[in-house]
């Protein structure tokens, strides 16, 4: 008899043709994120779960699944896993970390430019038919990039990437990170290693690229905000949580800081009576770090082989924990 496969959304046509020759699949098609209890009835009898960011695995929703044998969540983070309970009940757990890389380091850069050069915000003049002359030799100018100093808070993959981005445009890079590089590795990348408060104190842009944990929860917040440049930008392309939100938008009202570049927000998704919204000097993208066709396609093949390995007792390619 087939396994038992449920999905909390779609996949790629592709990855669904491959799951149906090997489980019996259903597919959640209601509410998103999927309701708790609506997850819990449906995870009982299953052999595997394929899951979003956005949906809430905890110690409870894995207790009735008794058969459960994978989690293979569709992104790069997890902490919307509790993880420790999954190790427990030796569940597997799989995610898709190096495949959007190169996505989301794009899209930090070009949060970074559109922040800058005022790009956004001059499509909005635009768009509210507020170009009435053409501008002046002081008006409406935005920033170079070359030679600003770039604060890259955590040097994993993305953020490796993100310098080497940042190196093309003559950027001085520095980074924090928990553990440093090798001084070949920050020579290659071009990178000086600061601590924390350095890189707060000393940067035109800072771009985050932390994970969410109860250690990095609002990380940056009032006290962080008012120790950076008058003149400088956040960019935020890891997680929400790591910003308190109503802190930025104090600072951004306040001009303790420049302006923002977000991808990700505290709670998603964000409507227009968000205070963010309001603001000129704020970029805002919805959660599109890995947005792309190449990279979604490659996530979807990634989350079938977690799936696929997990499920047989075997260690998914990306795997967390057990």
């Amino acid at each position: 008899m087939k396994k038992k496969v449920f999905l909390t959304r779609r996949l790629h046509d592709f990855a669904l043709k491959e799951l149906k020759k090997k489980y019996l699949i259903e597919i959640h098609s209601g509410k998103i994120p999927i309701p708790q209890t609506k997850l819990r009835s449906k995870i009982k009898d299953v052999d595997g779960l394929i899951c979003f960011p956005y949906d809430k695995i905890n110690s409870e929703t894995m207790e009735v699944a008794e058969k459960l044998k994978v989690i293979s969540t569709y992104s790069v983070g997890f902490d919307h896993i509790d993880t420790e309970s999954a190790k427990k009940r030796k569940i597997r757990v799989g995610y898709t970390p190096e495949v959007l890389t190169d996505a989301t380091a794009d899209l930090a850069f070009a949060l970074m430019i559109d922040l800058l050069r005022r790009v956004s915000e001059g499509d909005r003049i635009i768009r509210e038919n507020k170009w009435r002359v053409i501008y002046g030799a002081y008006d409406y100018v935005g920033a170079d990039l070359q030679n600003k100093t770039l604060g890259i808070l955590g040097l994993g993959r993305i953020g490796k990437t993100l310098a080497k981005r940042a190196k093309a445009f003559d950027m001085k890079i520095v980074y924090h990170n928990r553990n440093r590089l090798s001084p070949a590795k920050e020579k290659s990348l071009g990178a000086k290693y600061l601590s924390f408060e350095k890189i707060i104190s000393q940067s035109d842009i800072i771009s985050v690229h932390v994970p969410h944990t109860s250690q990095t929860e609002n990380m940056l917040n009032a006290k962080i905000f008012k120790k950076m440049k008058k003149s400088s930008f956040l960019i935020n392309t890891a997680r929400g949580k790591v910003i308190d939100e109503k802190d930025l938008i104090s600072a951004l009202k306040k001009k303790e800081i420049a302006g923002a570049g977000l991808d990700v927000f505290a709670n998603e998704p964000i409507s227009k009576e968000n205070q963010l919204t309001k603001l000129q000097n704020v970029v805002l993208a919805p959660h599109i770090g890995s947005s792309t066709k190449e990279t979604r396609a490659k996530m979807a093949e990634i989350t079938v082989r977690n799936l696929n390995l997990g499920i047989n007792g075997k260690k998914p390619i990306y795997s967390v924990g057990y």
